[in-house]
């Protein structure tokens, strides 16, 4: 995924597929080196007297960075070419096709000494200097592959080598290290299969009857949604490959921005078998009349519709004539004190890697190793048919990366933008490509501080700017914005913007609905909720293959009255450790200004605290689903706002890697806490579940206005920051002092803003 670089030959990769590299029980990093070292296929070169190696050659890609076009068509061929008969080659259909990130020491390695800015102080100090091998281990990619003849699904994992490996078929830069088939399980849909589903109904005879009774002959009006069939019983297993679609009707076909959402279809019951791609059921199980046509419900400019577009605001520019602050290499980003690579999946979207900041005499500081979103689910509130199977797992049924477009600058982002490029496979195993799919961009973020002395009159204001990297993706009827943001204070922002079209219902005359809102004559929006799930790989303070992180509560208490608190207004913030993952299943609490401290054990401040950053959770809920809800079987990670583990590289996903008609009781993360592994001092994994309860208003139609959640991390005794000054100065200048006052430059001019 990069807009601008080459198609060059894979040339580096991940080199450890299972395990948890940074248990104690893992090899010195020293010996991970030397390993390494023997899968080069020329040998090293010998270190100078310093310990600096002489490079062989250079190497042309980062081991995170995303697999590029021609990875994916060479690691789809291997595996097409791969298979045991012609019926197996031509059934399979490749879900997904993602690179396997190496292990945290490989990173390490990479980025010390093979890609600028060279850090060789990420790799521990060893006598007469470590042994650096001549390349790194060939990059790998895993593949997700459905096979449609035998409805199997398999997992392979493939080397990107550049030696070419004799296969069936030809000759291909690509070598099978592994298949296994996954049994019991259905991979995540396919827009392919979607449109072959929507294509199979309209062809139905009884269904286009049941069209019929319902004024509708013209089947190019009719739009037919592919959903998942979740899992409520047996009938759901997946030993078949189910969907249950949800009908609407438009009333224009050649009317490209219609509202059809608007005009759903209910009474009709259909079941899809989408490996056969066959209706297996059909039922026309009431008629209910369809919500009369009002061109005022589509999302055409306003004077198309009869109305007047707004007028009376004026342009507003954001112009940045020397260019934007940030500075881009491949995937790299630097920007103010900041750094860290930016990545995309499939299935996640965006990912943020390798997060440090640079700060002064300390250096490189690292904060996390990888940010992203694992997974998203939509539970409706409405117990009637079809809205009670409405509880969408849009990461894992779908796919949030596959479902991202491109951004346009001026709509969905404003000033000086880099785009990044994305490339997936497709279900028949082509490659293609969404241009401009993530935007990283500068934004004016308000005051960041301001004092006025009384005394002189003078005041010093310095203004905060951002630097945010974002996609959107759409998922049926909804778009999802996913922002993160880094200031200059020390934060980091994840945001999720909500917006789009809401999925309706259709009402018989004069009925209501208590499990939704009337929005329109025969029209009514069902109550929902949202919830996201954020994965914190986090490294707080700790070089790779260090385990120093550990978790702390803080919660704000009452002083009982008595001799402390005389006056009655006596309050304090009290820390409690997680020591273990069953202990660190934890709700937000308002009440008691909750929040979450991840702290490195071996690192103090100038004050003697220990480092750390703290979760600061934003608006959240919890589901008002009841404890046997049929969708929480699959989602039972909702069941608490945040959960801790220790560090494994095979727990990605909290629902488990295949939600879809998943039949098993609490896989994922509600499995692995179960170990207990001890978190007193340990590599940390953040798992914070947030969302948000959508009661629909009138205001939220014909389209939604967009809808804002997200949480913060911030620094907690991270950075030296001068108690003189309460509101951390920028980071730019964390470093400069003056008269026991950090000073800090404002943004523009270099000159200290003052009134």
């Amino acid at each position: 995924m990069a807009s601008t670089q080459k198609k060059t030959t894979p040339c580096c990769a991940p080199g450890v597929i299972s395990g948890n590299p940074t248990t104690p029980s893992s090899p010195p990093i020293s010996a991970f080196i030397s390993a390494v070292d023997s899968l080069s296929d020329t040998p090293p070169k010998t270190p100078s007297a310093k310990g600096i190696p002489v490079m062989v050659r250079a190497q042309t890609c980062h081991p995170l960075d995303p697999l590029s076009a021609a990875e994916i068509s060479v690691a789809v061929a291997t595996v097409r070419a791969a298979g045991a008969t012609p019926e197996v080659r031509d059934g399979m259909r490749f879900v997904e096709v993602a690179l396997i990130e190496p292990d945290k020491q490989v990173v390490a390695l990479a980025d010390a000494y093979f890609f600028p800015p060279f850090q060789p102080s990420l790799l521990p100090r060893t006598k007469g200097g470590p042994v650096i091998p001549s390349k790194l281990p060939p990059r790998k990619a895993r593949l997700i592959v459905y096979n449609k003849g035998s409805n199997e699904t398999s997992i392979w994992v493939v080397e990107l080598s550049e030696v070419h490996a004799a296969t069936r078929g030809g000759h291909h830069r690509g070598k099978v290290i592994s298949s296994k088939v996954v049994p019991d399980v259905q991979p995540p849909m396919d827009a392919v299969e979607y449109a072959e589903c929507e294509a199979v109904v309209k062809d139905f005879p009884p269904f286009q009857e049941a069209m019929k009774k319902r004024g509708i002959e013209d089947m190019d009006l009719v739009m037919v949604d592919p959903w998942c069939a979740g899992y409520h019983g047996e009938a759901d297993a997946p030993s078949r490959r189910l969907a249950k679609p949800l009908i609407f009707c438009r009333t224009e076909s050649d009317c490209p921005l219609e509202n059809g959402y608007a005009r759903p279809v209910e009474g009709i019951h259909v079941l899809v078998d989408m490996q056969n791609m066959i209706v297996l059921e059909f039922e026309d199980r009431r008629l209910v009349p369809l919500p009369p046509a009002d061109p005022l419900r589509n999302y055409t400019s306003a004077e198309t519709r009869g109305g007047v577009d707004r007028s009376d605001v004026k342009p507003l520019q954001i112009i940045q004539p020397e260019g934007p602050s940030f500075r881009v290499n491949g995937h790299f980003i630097q920007w103010q004190k900041w750094n860290f690579r930016i990545g995309f999946t499939p299935r996640e979207g965006l990912v943020i890697y390798s997060v440090a900041y640079i700060d002064g005499s300390r250096g490189r500081r690292p904060v996390a190793h990888r940010l992203s979103f694992v997974e998203m689910v939509v539970p409706y509130g409405d117990p009637n048919d079809p809205h009670y199977r409405k509880n969408a797992f849009d990461a894992g049924e779908d796919g949030l990366g596959k479902n991202a477009h491109s951004l346009k600058k001026g709509c969905d982002c404003l000033g000086s933008i880099k785009y990044f490029d994305a490339h997936f496979t497709n279900f028949y195993g082509g490659v293609e490509t969404i241009e401009n799919c993530v935007c990283m961009h500068e934004e004016d973020h308000g005051i960041l501080w301001k004092h006025q002395d009384w005394r002189t009159g003078l005041a010093e204001v310095r203004r905060s700017r951002r630097l945010t990297v974002s996609f959107i993706c759409t998922v049926a009827n909804y778009e999802y914005g996913f922002f993160w943001h880094f200031y200059q204070d020390g934060k980091i922002e994840a945001e999720v913007k909500l917006t789009g079209i809401l999925s309706l219902g259709a009402l018989q005359p004069g009925e209501t609905r208590k499990y939704g809102t009337t929005i329109a004559p025969g029209l009514y929006a069902p109550v929902h909720q949202h919830f996201f799930v954020a994965r914190m790989d986090m490294a707080v303070d700790c070089k790779p293959g260090e385990a120093f992180n550990q978790v702390v509560e803080m919660n704000v208490k009452v002083e009982e009255p008595g001799s402390n608190n005389v006056h009655n207004n006596a309050f304090y913030a009290e820390e409690k450790l997680l020591k273990s993952e069953l202990e660190a299943m934890r709700d937000c609490d308002p009440s008691s200004a909750r929040h979450w401290i991840v702290r490195n054990t071996r690192t103090v401040n100038r004050t003697g605290h220990l480092t750390g950053f703290k979760l600061v959770p934003g608006s959240n809920c919890l589901p008002f689903a009841g404890s046997e809800a049929k969708f929480m079987r699959r989602a039972a990670f909702l069941k608490h706002n945040l959960w801790v583990t220790a560090y494994a590289n095979d727990e990605m996903y909290p629902g488990g890697e295949f939600p879809n008609q998943n039949q098993r009781v609490g896989e994922g993360l509600a499995t692995w806490v179960k170990q207990n592994r001890p978190l007193e001092e340990a590599d940390i994994v953040l798992w914070y579940v947030f969302g948000l309860t959508h009661i629909p208003r009138l205001e939220d139609w014909p389209v939604m206005p967009v809808d804002r959640i997200g949480f913060m991390l911030m620094p907690h005794g991270f950075f030296n920051c001068s108690p003189a000054v309460d509101v951390p100065p920028s980071i730019s200048d964390l470093d400069e002092k003056e008269n026991g006052v950090h000073t800090n430059k404002p943004i523009q001019n270099g000159l200290i803003a003052k009134l």
